[in-house]
């Protein structure tokens, strides 16, 4: 089937359940959708509390739980958060948006108050390990919320308005937002998208580059007969965005490509329009000035 260029999404197209799970948990973690669409229903305490509960039960390097979980349910605020997150309107109908943030603030009080040595904010090391710990929180709670019959949708534009968000949610050095999750009973429950297998994802021993017949054969079966529609304003962004990451003979093959076709496939869309391969290095000083300014100093410290 070749989808109608209107409809087409980067996400990739419909998974349908194959069914046949030893189990719920199974069920839930391999038919999980994004949900972008929830009833204007409160989420009771009893079952908010359950779900964080299960976050806060999250595996956590050291035991330490180095992140706080930011719940907004105030009207102003998802407004406002979802302006600053690109627009996206479902930040507001969410009944519950939940800002993860790695918190070395709440560690460092700690230690304060019983006279031991911290240097969390100069060591990339627990960087590295409390952003993990802070995402594996959040999958936790999106996992509980399914399973209590909501839908969920990860944001991760809090990237693009770190310095707004540390004045809107009063962050205090060291609390530094990772992943927003937009929390609901969902109008419609979206399919599962379609995935790269075990056969592609899993490597044994050690890493195993794919033959290139296989590798497209694989991405091809994820991405069936996708196909965008070719207009001078897209062919125009696409050119630009090649001669800028790989020259001008690298964009007359990517163009000579796409006419011979006659259409945009897939990862064209992805890093010629979408996530844009020249813009997406952009500003990276920027976001190390911007972890500076929430207090992390390991970028300079030996």
């Amino acid at each position: 089937m070749t989808h109608a260029d209107d409809n087409l999404s980067h996400h990739g197209v419909d998974d349908p359940s194959g069914g046949g799970y030893p189990n719920e948990t199974i069920r839930l973690l391999i038919e999980r959708s994004s949900c972008r669409s929830f009833f204007d229903r409160k989420i009771p305490d009893t079952v908010m509390n359950l779900i964080i509960e299960s976050g806060c039960r999250a595996a956590t390097g050291g035991n330490l739980q180095p992140y706080s979980i930011i719940k907004i349910e105030n009207p102003a605020t998802k407004k406002k958060l979802a302006e600053l997150c690109g627009d996206q309107p479902f930040i507001e109908t969410a009944p519950v948006d939940l800002i993860f943030c790695l918190d070395f603030h709440r560690l460092k009080r700690w230690a304060e108050l019983e006279w031991a040595p911290f240097s969390a904010t100069k060591s990339f090391r627990h960087f590295w390990i409390s952003f993990q710990d802070t995402i594996i929180a959040a999958q936790n709670i999106c996992t509980a919320a399914d399973a209590l019959g909501l839908g969920s949708v990860y944001v991760g534009t809090v990237l693009e308005c770190l310095r707004e968000l540390k004045r809107l949610l009063q962050l205090p050095d060291g609390v530094f937002p990772v992943v927003l999750l937009a929390l609901g009973y969902p109008k419609v429950r979206p399919s599962s998208k379609k995935k790269l297998g075990i056969d592609t994802i899993v490597h044994n021993e050690t890493y195993q580059d794919l033959p290139d017949n296989e590798l497209h054969a694989a991405f091809t079966d994820k991405y069936p007969d996708w196909k965008k529609e070719i207009t001078d304003e897209r062919l125009e962004t696409i050119a630009q965005v090649c001669r800028e990451v790989h020259g001008q003979e690298f964009a007359d093959k990517c163009l000579t490509s796409i006419k011979k076709n006659g259409y945009i496939n897939v990862v064209q869309n992805y890093f010629g329009l979408h996530y844009r391969a020249d813009l997406m290095p952009h500003h990276n000083s920027d976001f190390l000035q911007i972890m500076r300014e929430y207090g992390f100093e390991w970028l300079e410290r030996e």
